[in-house]
């Protein structure tokens, strides 16, 4: 696997770990794992109207799967499960078919050199199916 793939933007962010840690008072979990690789994420999310408000991830996984979910929790706050479900169509349509992300989700650019790796594209995706997961959840609450 090319170098290119843990680029510098990719370890900056896995390192940030934005969202990561037991988010209190949830709206909604999910548990998923990544049978191919042994990630595996615990999402929570809590809701504020028709958006997110805050998210919480326990993550165990390579550095792809880890900065994916750091993006999760940097960008899912104040959007709308519907924004969130375009992202991860979007980062799905870069990764598989190189399709072109929307403006407003330049920063899934990070993870164009893995588009090349079929084989951990789940590793990138498994964060985003996560919160789609945990989402799908608290809507089945209210």
């Amino acid at each position: 696997m090319s170098a290119t793939v843990y680029q510098q933007a990719i370890k900056t962010l896995a390192e940030a770990a934005h969202g990561s840690g037991r988010l209190e008072d949830p709206d909604g979990t999910s548990r998923l794992d990544n049978p191919l690789c042994g990630d595996r994420i615990d999402l929570a999310v809590r809701l504020a109207g028709d958006a997110v408000s805050a998210v919480g991830h326990e993550t165990r996984a390579c550095l792809l799967c880890r900065a994916a979910a750091s993006l999760v929790g940097l960008t899912a706050p104040g959007r709308s499960p519907g924004e969130m479900a375009d992202a991860a169509a979007a980062l799905e349509g870069m990764l598989t078919s190189a399709a072109v992300l929307p403006p407003a989700w330049q920063a899934l650019e990070v993870f164009a050199p893995v588009a090349a790796y079929p084989s951990r594209h789940g590793c990138v995706l498994l964060p985003f199916q996560a919160l789609q997961a945990a989402l799908a959840t608290a809507a089945g609450k209210r």
